[in-house]
């Protein structure tokens, strides 16, 4: 069972569209979008995330807070949440309309301009949920950077910086844009000539035709007019 070109370049797409979606979500939920570390106290480090901010405190435990209000958020902190969660509808119906227009899936023969619609649909979606995933997270990182460069602020006060998830969340956007594009790029290879591992299999000829002349093909034979039903 033999892969052509093209079945691999959009499995290699869906590989790293997946990859991509399950980071965007592991860095949605974590909350080292920001740290702050304590001159006073080096033992107590602070993070804030989209949904909560958490103190950790070596040898102690850990504790997380939760944000009451949306509306309290930073400007920055109500876009990144909004946008987050939309890159990860849009790379979820991303990979469910390229998997459906991949070789590698076979429904009643699918035809090839609706299989190529739906792989350039979902490459397209997917490229989308990877600008939704950069510009929030890069948005969190511009503030920053401005706040910790602010010259009103005395040295003496603690300043927020990157976050673990900041990196995770480029990371997602890179694979997300790397696989939106090989699936958009699959499709500029033509129709591919090698059945899908997946539907091939041995076919029986038709009673009417010799085995020696069954080329594989499917078509109709017609009855003779002197056969009684």
């Amino acid at each position: 069972m033999a892969w052509s070109f093209r079945g691999r370049v959009q499995l290699g797409g869906l590989l790293l569209s997946l990859l991509g979606w399950v980071c965007s979500c592991v860095t949605t939920s974590l909350p080292q979008w920001k740290t702050l570390n304590l001159e006073l106290n080096e033992m107590e480090t602070w993070v804030m995330g989209l949904w909560e901010v958490c103190v950790n405190q070596e040898e102690v435990a850990t504790v997380c807070k939760s944000f009451e209000s949306f509306l309290s958020l930073p400007r920055e902190l109500q876009v990144s949440r909004i946008l987050m969660v939309t890159s990860h509808g849009l790379g979820f119906l991303g990979l469910l309309l390229s998997g459906l227009g991949s070789e590698c899936f076979q429904f009643c023969r699918s035809r090839w301009e609706l299989k190529r619609r739906l792989c350039l649909l979902g490459g397209t979606l997917e490229t989308s949920a990877s600008a939704t995933t950069f510009f929030p997270v890069s948005w969190v990182a511009h503030d920053t950077i401005q706040d910790f460069r602010d010259d009103s602020i005395p040295e003496i006060v603690p300043r927020w910086e990157f976050g673990e998830a900041l990196y995770l969340g480029w990371a997602a956007g890179i694979f997300l844009a790397l696989g939106g594009l090989l699936l958009i790029f699959s499709i500029c290879l033509g129709k591919e000539d090698v059945p899908s591992p997946w539907m091939a299999g041995p076919r029986a000829p038709p009673p009417c035709v010799p085995a020696e002349e069954f080329n594989g093909s499917f078509y109709l034979t017609p009855r003779p007019r002197d056969q009684v039903i």
